[in-house]
């Protein structure tokens, strides 16, 4: 299966200490190398610099596409754009996005997108990690997250 991420859900999920979900649910994860340089950016955490600057065996990266970007992903971060574009050009299975926008103009180009908050669910459904604390650690970070998603996806207690 090809995987092509954007930053975003890389960066939180190592921040929450569930980077395994990658590898034990797709593989390999492919990303641009606009996306590998955001990752390891003197900004980001120190837990995300490391991680990806020791390039773990599930992480390869990919030269960032050189073709134009269509109008739709004009306004896209270069990130996202990049990871769409390298999607488009490996016929990726997946891509991995959270940005509300990038994941619209994806989809309009034909790809399956999945977000941070789909690979939560996918990982508690296969017993990977538990759900409802995954959410509480994602909403200590920076992650903006829209409550009405959240009371939808987060268990219910019995």
């Amino acid at each position: 299966m090809k995987v092509v991420s954007d930053t975003s859900p890389i960066l939180y999920l190592i921040l929450i200490d569930a980077s395994h979900l990658l590898p034990t649910l797709f593989g390999r994860i492919i990303i641009p190398t606009t996306v590998e340089r955001e990752l390891v950016h003197p900004s980001a955490a120190e837990a995300v610099r490391h991680t990806i600057s020791e390039r773990p065996a599930w992480l390869e990266v990919r030269p960032s596409p050189s073709a134009a970007a269509s109008d739709e992903l004009t306004p896209l971060h270069t990130g996202e754009r990049d990871a769409i574009l390298l999607a488009d050009s490996i016929s990726a299975d997946l891509l991995i996005l959270d940005e509300r926008r990038a994941r619209r103009a994806a989809i309009q180009r034909g790809q399956k997108v999945i977000g941070l908050l789909g690979i939560l669910m996918q990982g508690a459904k296969r017993g990977l990690v538990d759900l409802d604390d995954a959410i509480t650690r994602l909403q200590a970070t920076n992650f903006r997250l829209d409550p009405a998603l959240i009371d939808m996806v987060r268990p219910r207690s019995s």
